[in-house]
């Protein structure tokens, strides 16, 4: 289970970044596209360049229709998509400064809060992009500009979320598991160090 759970993971996190990367580089060509245009438009280039710079302006030189959309539809997703790995690792930030001098019986019953909590909030959060999803495509919703339909964003938002969900909850079950037998069954990870 551990090893399918990992994969999963694992599988999750390399999604999120492509997405995340997609996003950048909209972004790059978006803010290179709306110089251009800005500069294109100025009286010094135009005087430099002539016509030709209304040429260019023709090929429809400047940002990117609907970035702010797709970017906004798009990083949600990829935020879901980093979760599970971050909490099947335990890689998320974490302050210690009171919990490093608590023994490690009592950091465990910690941790296993910690994590049955961070379950309930992420089946919660499941639970309302499902709602979200099903009202925005109920009324038909759309982006503004390019008139796309807004549960599209949601039912991704919402799959990364509830597979965040399972392995929020398998990770619960462990640390309940290792409560319970005072063994280790997967390390809690370091977090961030500072």
């Amino acid at each position: 289970m551990q090893r399918f759970m990992t994969g999963l993971a694992r599988a999750m996190a390399v999604l999120g970044g492509v997405v995340l990367t997609l996003l950048i580089l909209l972004t790059c060509v978006s803010v290179i596209g709306r110089t251009l245009n800005t500069l294109l438009h100025t009286d010094w280039v135009e005087g430099l360049l002539g016509g030709f710079a209304k040429t260019l302006l023709g090929t429809g030189i400047g940002p990117i229709l609907g970035d702010f959309e797709l970017v906004e539809a798009g990083i949600a997703f990829a935020i879901f998509a980093f979760i599970p790995l971050c909490q099947i690792t335990g890689s998320h930030a974490t302050v210690d400064i009171f919990t490093s001098v608590l023994s490690s019986r009592v950091n465990r019953a910690i941790q296993m809060v910690v994590e049955i909590v961070f379950a309930l909030v992420l089946i919660l959060i499941a639970w309302r992009l499902y709602e979200g999803m099903n009202s925005k495509m109920r009324y038909q919703e759309t982006t503004f500009l390019l008139q796309f339909p807004i549960w599209w964003a949601y039912a991704a938002s919402f799959a990364a979320s509830v597979v965040s969900a399972v392995v929020a909850v398998y990770m619960a079950v462990v640390r309940i598991a290792e409560s319970l037998s005072g063994r280790t069954i997967i390390p809690v990870g370091g977090g961030a160090e500072h």
